[in-house]
C-alpha cells in the first residue's frame, strides 16, 4: 500500500519516467545527484554570468573591465565572494532582525528552484523524447517535470517580490522602504503581462509541463527547415512581451528603478552588507540565467535541435547553452546601451501597452483555435477578431488620453 501511494504521488508530482514506478534507494540517490549537479551548475553559471556581464559591458563601453584575478579576470567574482565573507556584517539598530535575516534567502531560493523545471539537455531529434539512461534508469535531464510546471514557475517568480519588500521594510530606514514599495508595484505590474504572454504559449503547446512544451517544439518544423518554435507558432508578440516583462520583473536595466542611486541611495538593500548583500547580488544574476533558460524553453525549443555527430543528448545540452548564451548577451547589450526609463514610463508601458497587447493577442489566438476546431473560415475570423481587438485598444487609448486631458485641465485651472 505504501509503495503504491508513493508511486502515485511521484507520478502526480513529476512526469519524469524515473519517478513513474517503484521508488527505491537507487532512484533516491539519482535524484540527490541531480540536485547537487544543478545546484553546482547554477552557482558556477552565476559566477560566470557576473564576469560575463562585466566583461561585455566593458568591451561595449571601451573600458578595461576585470583583468587581474585569473585569466581574463575570470576569477574576479570568486575574489569578490571571498571578500564579502570577511566584510563586517552590519545590523541596523531599528531593523526587524528575523525578517531582515530571512529576506535575502527569499530572493535566492526562488531563483534556484525556478531552474529545477528547465530541461537543459536530451535528444529531441528524430522523434526522441529527450530521455537518457542514467545508471540503468531512464530519466530526463532536468530535476523535475511537474504537470503544472509553468504555474510553478509563475508562483516562484511571484515569491521573489516578498524578499524585496521585506528587505526594505525590515531595514528600519525610509529609503529602502520606498525602494521596496516601488519594486513591489513594478514586479506585480509586469507579472500580469508576463503571465498573459505565457498563456499564449500554453494555448499553442497544449500543456503546462516544460518538458511537454519542448516536445511540442521539437521536430523538423514547417517546410522541413523552419523550426517549430513557439516564437513562430504563438506569434512574435508574446515573445516580445515576455522578454520586456521579464526584464522589468528582474529589475534589470533599463527598468532598474528600485536601485536608482540618484534617488534611493542604492535601493532596498542599502542597509545590507557582507554576505547578506552578496545574496541579493547573486540572486540578481542567477535570475538572469534562469529567466534566459525559461525564455529558451518557452519560445526557442529549449534543448531541441538537430543531432549532428555523436550522442544526441550532448547536442541537446550544446543547443541549450548556445541559446541561453545568446539571450544573456542580449541582456547585457541592453544594459549597456539603453538609458534608464522614468517610473511613470515604466508603469505606462506595463499597464497601458503590454497587458492590453498580451491579453488581446491571447484572445485572438483562442479565437483562431476555436475557428479551426469548428471549421469556420479562418481568415474571416481572424480579420473580425483583429478588428475588434484594435477597436478595443483604440477605445482604451482614447479613454487614457481623455483622462490625461482632464487632469491637465484641472492643474491649469
Amino acid at each position: 500500500m505504501i509503495a503504491a501511494v508513493t508511486s502515485l504521488g511521484a507520478a502526480t508530482v513529476s512526469g519524469d519516467p524515473l519517478l513513474a514506478g517503484h521508488i527505491d534507494l537507487a532512484i533516491v540517490l539519482i535524484v540527490i545527484l541531480k540536485v547537487v549537479v544543478i545546484f553546482a551548475l547554477m552557482l558556477v553559471a552565476t559566477m560566470l554570468m557576473i564576469w560575463f556581464e562585466r566583461k561585455v559591458v566593458s568591451d561595449l563601453q571601451n573600458r578595461v573591465g576585470p583583468n587581474t584575478a585569473g585569466p581574463f579576470g575570470i576569477l574576479q567574482t570568486l575574489a569578490d565572494g571571498i571578500k564579502f565573507f570577511f566584510k563586517e556584517d552590519l545590523k541596523p539598530a531599528r531593523a526587524q532582525m528575523r525578517v531582515f535575516i530571512l529576506a535575502p534567502f527569499l530572493t535566492v531560493v526562488p531563483a534556484f528552484l525556478l531552474f529545477t523545471i528547465v530541461p537543459f539537455g536530451g535528444d529531441f531529434s528524430n522523434g526522441h523524447d529527450g530521455s537518457v539512461e542514467l545508471f540503468g534508469h531512464t530519466t530526463y535531464l532536468q530535476l523535475a517535470d511537474p504537470a503544472i510546471g509553468i504555474l510553478f514557475a509563475l508562483a516562484l517568480s511571484s515569491i521573489a517580490v516578498y524578499g524585496v519588500m521585506l528587505a526594505g521594510w525590515s531595514s528600519g530606514s525610509k529609503y529602502p522602504l520606498l525602494s521596496s514599495v516601488r519594486a513591489s508595484a513594478q514586479m506585480v505590474s509586469y507579472e500580469a503581462a508576463l503571465g498573459l504572454s505565457v498563456c499564449s504559449v500554453v494555448l499553442v503547446s497544449g500543456t503546462l509541463s516544460t518538458h511537454g512544451i519542448v516536445m511540442a517544439q521539437a521536430g523538423a518544423g514547417w517546410a522541413g527547415f523552419i523550426p517549430h518554435w513557439n516564437l513562430v507558432a504563438a506569434g512574435v508578440l508574446p515573445f516580445v512581451v515576455f522578454l520586456l516583462a521579464s526584464q522589468a520583473e528582474l529589475n534589470r536595466p533599463p527598468f532598474d528603478l528600485v536601485e536608482a542611486e540618484q534617488e534611493l541611495v542604492g535601493g532596498y538593500h542599502t542597509e545590507y552588507s557582507s554576505i547578506r548583500f552578496a545574496l541579493f547580488f547573486v540572486a540578481e544574476f542567477m535570475n538572469s540565467v534562469t529567466m534566459a533558460a525559461i525564455i529558451v524553453t518557452l519560445f526557442l525549443g529549449g534543448p531541441a535541435g538537430p543531432a549532428l555527430i555523436g550522442p544526441g543528448w550532448l547536442w541537446g545540452v550544446i543547443w541549450f547553452l548556445l541559446k541561453v548564451l545568446a539571450f544573456l548577451f542580449l541582456f547585457v547589450w541592453i544594459r549597456s546601451s539603453v538609458p534608464r526609463v522614468r517610473y511613470d514610463q515604466l508603469m505606462d508601458l506595463g499597464w497601458k501597452v503590454l497587458i492590453p497587447m498580451s491579453l488581446g493577442w491571447f484572445l485572438l489566438l483562442a479565437t483562431y483555435y476555436v475557428a479551426r476546431d469548428q471549421h469556420w473560415n479562418g481568415l474571416i475570423t481572424i480579420v473580425i477578431g483583429g478588428a475588434i481587438g484594435l477597436t478595443g485598444y483604440g477605445l482604451l487609448r482614447f479613454a487614457i488620453a481623455t483622462s490625461r486631458a482632464k487632469r491637465l485641465q484641472g492643474v491649469v485651472e
